[in-house]
Formats: structure tokens, sequence, C-alpha cells
């Protein structure tokens, strides 16, 4: 839904007014599994990539604390550890997100995932999946950091003893997601014109190849939208991150708690 609103030259069939109304109208003339395709490729990058990222997270929050509060919580620490393990979260994702938003295109050309990797791959050369790396991280280093410093944040408001509590980690995980998905919006609509090369767009601007570079996505944004066009598709991105967020968090602190409760009983 998100690639599909975000369109800023769309198919007059692919123009949609609220987030229902295009998944009505996708489910109803393109099938109930539409809005679902190039989901696998995600899944897929999904666990190793979320693994190292709150490994690399909970390693250099507590290095960073010592060093910057004796061991109390700095948002700055906080905030420094989620953009580095943004760093290799996006290295596993890029390539599945730019399959993902190809193959959810209106009218997109490829079959399957394998046949969309191996046309761009072909036609494009291996770049293509990386097309959007600086921009992704132009975007997810801020996203993270307002993310990270928000949930630890709301964590200090409503969980003040850092007790294993699914419900404040719930709530502080959609509210961190909101946050930060308004707050990044414009830098993700930019990521979404360079992850799908929309031809009509690029043409309508006298744009012929590939567009590159977070710079030149964020002019043609503005040629083809104005400033409205940077907010383009942002209740589709909170809504969709807000479910997400909560639920990475009350899983990561689920089995926080479970392996620490566990080491704790091997030893006494």
């Amino acid at each position: 839904l998100q690639t599909r609103m975000q369109s800023l030259q769309p198919d007059p069939k692919a123009q949609y007014r609220s987030v229902y109304e295009a998944l009505k109208k996708i489910v109803l003339t393109e099938g109930f599994w539409r809005p679902l395709r190039g989901i696998n490729v995600t899944m897929l990058g999904a666990g190793p990539a979320h693994a190292m990222y709150f490994a690399c997270y909970e390693k250099m929050k507590k290095s960073l604390s010592d060093i910057i509060q004796h061991g109390g919580n700095s948002h700055l620490a906080n905030g420094i550890a989620g953009s580095v393990a943004t760093l290799l979260h996006d290295a596993v994702m890029n390539p599945a997100e730019v399959v993902k938003q190809r193959m959810q295109m209106f009218n997109s050309p490829y079959k399957s995932v394998v046949a969309c990797i191996r046309t761009v791959q072909k036609t494009e050369g291996f770049g293509a999946f990386y097309r959007s790396y600086t921009t992704q991280l132009t975007m997810n280093v801020p996203f993270q950091a307002i993310h990270f410093i928000t949930y630890e944040f709301m964590q200090e408001q409503i969980n003040p003893h850092r007790e294993y509590n699914p419900r404040s980690h719930i709530v502080s995980g959609a509210i961190a997601g909101a946050v930060a998905a308004a707050a990044t919006t414009p830098l993700d609509v930019c990521k979404t014109l360079l992850n799908t090369q929309e031809n009509m767009a690029l043409s309508s601007v006298n744009i012929s190849g590939h567009l590159s570079g977070m710079v030149n996505a964020f002019k043609t944004v503005y040629q083809l939208g104005g400033i409205s066009g940077y907010f383009r598709g942002v209740q589709a991105r909170v809504i969709y991150q807000m479910p997400s967020t909560a639920i990475a968090w009350s899983v990561y602190e689920f089995f926080k708690y479970f392996l620490t409760k566990h080491k704790l009983e091997k030893r006494t």
C-alpha cells in the first residue's frame, strides 16, 4: 500500500484517496493476495537482519552508556547505538526492499521474486539493489535514532524499573514507531522513487535513464508534488510502523527476559 500511495505519477487506475480505499481497490481488481506480493523476500532477510540489529544495539548501548553516563541511561548512547545497528540491518534489507517494492508496483512486469532479481541484475546490474542504500541510511539513521531514543524515553516514563512488562513494551514500541515514521516520511518518499524508478514520473520531468542519489530524488519529488509530495503515504507509513515496532520490541524484550532468566537460573 505504502509503495502504491507514494507513487508520484500513478497510473489513472492506481490513484487512491485513502489507505482503506487503496486496500479495497487492490483486493477487488488485482486479487486478495496482491497487497502481500514480495513479502516472502522481506521475511527471508528480516530474520538475520534483525538478529544483527538488536545484538549490535544492545552491545553498543551498554558500552556507550558506561562511557557517557557511567552505566546510566544515556539518550545519546541509545541514538548512536541504534544508528550503527542500522548500517548492518540495511546492508541485508536494502536488496530485499528493492525486490519487494518492484513487485508491488501497479502493473509490475515481474512474475516472481527470482524473475525480478534476475531481470534487475541483467538489465541494471548489481548496483541497482543498492541504488537507494545511501538514501536508506540517510532515512533510517535518523529514523532509528528517533525510534530508540523515543522507546527508551517512554520506558523511563511508564516502566522506570525496567522490568519485563509486555504492555509497556508494546505501548512504547508503537509510540516510538509512529513518531519516527512521521518524522522521516519525506526521506521515505525519495527512497520509494529511487527503488521503483517510476517511468511515468521520471519522463514527466524530462529525466531519461535512471534516477540516482538523494539530492536528485529530493529535487524530483518537489518538482512532481511540491511540499505535500514529501508527505505522500504518511498515514500508511505510520499505520504500518506502529504494529511493526510494537511487535519487534515485545518479541525482543521477551527473549531478552527469557534468556537472562535462564542464565541466572543456570548460575544459581
